[in-house]
Order: structure tokens, then C-alpha cells, then sequence
């Protein structure tokens, strides 16, 4: 099922906007996969860098498991999933369609 969004398009005649369904191609959506992943490996990289940094810092245990726990959570907290990178997506398809 290919990811659409709706988005409100402002109207002279009515104070209600109208809504505006953007659907992305089945192109544009695999784009967006690809770089959403290839962002979210080298965000978890740099997660992975900077945990192991700061259980250095702090003195403590810097094991494995530590490390990438520490990871999970910065890389939870920083990572923007697919579903944000196709909104943002529909969002420029539709600004470029309807705010010329």
C-alpha cells in the first residue's frame, strides 16, 4: 500500500482549508527507504562512538553490552524513522504542487 498524507490547502472562498491527499510513488517511496536507512546505519554508528565516549568518561563499565545499550538509547532518542522521511516527502510534493 503506497504512504500518503493529507495536508490542508488554503482556500480565498472558504475560511476551511481542503484537504489534500499526497501519495508517493512507489519510486519516491523506495528513495526515501533507502536513504532513511542509509542515514539511520550512520546515525547508529556515530551512537555507538559516542557511547562507548561517554562510559569512558564517566569510568564506567564499557563492555559490548554496555556500549550498545547506551547506543539503543541515544539512537532511539536521535533517529528519525521512515514514516517522518516519507511525510517530509509528501510535504515538499505537495508544497511544490500547491505554493508556486
Amino acid at each position: 500500500m503506497p504512504f500518503s498524507k493529507s495536508f490542508p490547502k488554503t482556500s480565498k472562498t472558504s475560511t476551511y482549508p481542503q484537504w489534500e491527499e499526497i501519495t508517493l510513488t512507489d519510486e519516491e517511496e523506495k528513495a526515501v527507504e533507502q536513504e532513511s536507512k542509509a542515514e539511520n546505519i550512520k546515525l547508529f554508528k556515530e551512537c555507538i562512538d559516542d557511547a562507548k565516549s561517554i562510559l569512558i568518561e564517566k569510568g564506567l563499565n564499557e563492555s559490548n553490552s554496555d556500549i550498545l545499550n547506551v547506543a539503543i538509547s541515544l539512537f532511539e532518542k536521535r533517529s528519525s524513522h521512515e514514516v517522518y522521511w516519507k511525510e517530509n516527502k509528501a510535504k515538499a510534493k505537495f508544497d511544490e504542487m500547491f505554493n508556486k
